[in-house]
């Protein structure tokens, strides 16, 4: 039988195919459900068909402008209406959205304004300043259109050609935007972080967004008209592609300028949210939040949570306040989480610290994610499936980045041997489900002996009066390296550094045992993860702890 058999005349058609894109979702809402909450933000109501109006307006006005298909697009926005409308606008003229950090300094945005030839720039006011430095740093002259959000009335001054509604009152809410001709084609640029060196700029598809936004929903069973409160940074990994996943249930938008524990309890109390993400330090706010703002809150909040996996102490906190943990793991390379630490029904029956230890794996693929495995860098072999063998967690499939752009040589890299390679260490359980020892670099190697400082980190966790803790490799004459803890304590608690040495030494081995102990306040991101680079700058001033 010919292989041709089944592709002599059954080709592609437009009758048969369509690119895989998340712009689809809102026009199927806007038609759908068009009456439907869209957008919440303090007294501003919208619909979906209004959003979609918008997000036309948007597209047509940027065209308008001479922005095309390719042409990269900033935006310096808080979690607002715009930054909703933005994610899709933008793209619907074949445009490319770079979400900027809104809390990266000048020099750092001048460099992505540059890499990324943005074409045109969105500035929220709050963010004038800043954007006014980095802008005259550039050595191009993109549109600059300023934002002005009704939620917020500090400093900050108009520095563009024009304003956002006077932009969007010269576009047609008609806008006759195509899908791309092409899934593979650009939608998102995202930079890294650049601890070290210029950050990357990590380029999304189409294909990837739209896959993401669907395995957000069957990881976590979302319903339609799901009510979503945007804590997470839409400028982190375009929010794990929830902007799209929201539309594609329906949902509404509850914007959050600034993270705030009375405000998100405000929010979720009178808008009923159903759902939100964020980092451990945001569930750590609101576990602990003074008890008079958590009351009359009766209905189910879903929660997810990336970063470092959850203690014990979260996990209980989280089910006192009678929200429903996720644990999610990834990277901007994967577009956010692109594994899930599936529960199962028996672990229900389990005690709070044999559920922690559990739910504190990063788990298995996304619904949509191809693969993920633990493997030797080297060989590339798969490590066995024993908890032990520590090899590198890698992911194949859709959820994974175009490239980083202008960057053949770090691209070839990060996808050799056919997989991605993520630079996390971790193994990999005989159920499947893996779980992170440490990111490479973060491996503590003292006297030849691997220390991980996530497991350093669980055990402080686990003492009451600890909020936040980091553990870092602490230059050391006699072993190399020793592991050297930053905490960061909860208000009100009083612990010393004797007392939480001598809380570690019941669970690890001695030679795991911080030998030296700062209490500060943790230096985070702006999307709440600890900046362990700047700890391992001032590690090694710490005093030794004798004994």
């Amino acid at each position: 039988m010919s292989t041709r058999l089944y592709d002599e005349g059954l080709g592609k058609t437009a009758a048969n195919f369509a690119a895989l894109t998340p712009l689809m979702f809102i026009e199927r809402t806007a038609s759908v459900y068009p009456t439907r909450p869209a957008i919440v933000h303090g007294t501003l109501r919208r619909n979906w068909a209004q959003t979609y109006e918008r997000a036309r307006r948007l597209a047509s006005a940027l065209q308008a402008r001479g922005i095309g298909v390719g042409d990269t697009v900033a935006v310096m926005l808080p979690n607002i209406p715009e930054m909703v409308e933005a994610h899709f606008g933008i793209p619907m003229l074949g445009a490319v959205l770079n979400t900027l950090n809104t809390r990266l300094d000048a020099n750092t945005l001048a460099f992505m304004l540059n890499h990324g030839e943005a074409k045109a720039v969105l500035v929220d006011r709050e963010f004038s300043a800043v954007m006014r430095d980095a802008l005259s740093k550039v050595d191009h002259a993109p549109l600059v259109i300023d934002v002005d959000d009704s939620q917020y009335n500090g400093p900050g001054e108009r520095i563009g050609e024009t304003d956002y509604e006077t932009l969007l009152d010269g576009g047609d809410p008609s806008f006759a935007w195509s899908p791309p001709s092409d899934e593979w084609n650009a939608i998102c640029l995202n930079y890294t972080s650049g601890t070290t060196g210029n950050p990357k700029g990590v380029v999304y598809h189409h294909r990837g967004a739209y896959t993401n936004a669907l395995s957000n929903i069957l990881e976590w069973d979302m319903p339609k008209h799901a009510v979503y409160l945007w804590t997470l940074p839409m400028f982190h990994c375009n929010g794990w592609c929830f902007p799209w996943t929201v539309a594609a249930r329906a949902g509404v938008n509850v914007c959050l300028r600034k993270v705030d524990a009375k405000a998100i309890f405000d929010l979720i109390r009178d808008e009923r949210v159903t759902h939100y993400c964020g980092a451990p330090i945001v569930q750590n706010l609101l576990v602990n939040a003074p008890d008079d703002i958590k009351t009359g809150i009766a209905h189910r909040v879903h929660a997810m949570v990336a970063g470092a996996a959850p203690p014990a102490t979260m996990i209980e906190g989280m089910e006192r306040l009678g929200f429903e943990l996720t644990h999610v793991y990834g990277l901007t390379e994967v577009y956010g989480p692109a594994t899930v630490c599936a529960q199962q029904a028996e672990w229900q029956s389990l005690d709070i610290g044999e559920r922690a230890r559990l739910n504190a794996r990063q788990g298995v693929r996304y619904h949509l994610q191809d693969a993920v495995s633990v493997r030797d860098p080297l060989t590339m072999e798969r490590v066995p499936d024993d908890g032990e063998t520590i090899g590198e967690i890698m992911f194949r499939g859709n959820i994974a980045m175009k490239g980083y752009l202008k960057n053949a040589a770090a691209t070839e890299d990060a996808f050799r041997g056919g997989w991605f390679h993520t630079g996390d260490l971790a193994v990999s359980y005989p159920d499947g489900y893996v779980r992170i020892k440490d990111r490479s670099k973060d491996i503590i190697i003292s006297g030849g002996e691997n220390i991980s400082s996530i497991e350093v980190e669980d055990v402080l966790y686990r003492h009451p009066a600890v909020l936040a803790v980091a553990v870092v490799a602490k230059p050391d004459a006699r072993w190399g390296e020793t592991p050297c803890a930053f905490v960061e304590l909860k208000a009100g608690a009083a612990v010393t550094a004797a007392d939480l040495i001598a809380h570690c030494k019941t669970h690890l081995a001695g030679f795991k045992v911080p030998r030296a102990i700062e209490f500060c306040e943790l230096p985070k991101t702006s999307t709440g993860k600890i900046q362990k680079f700047e700890l391992r700058k001032r590690a090694g001033s710490v005093n030794a702890i004798d004994g």
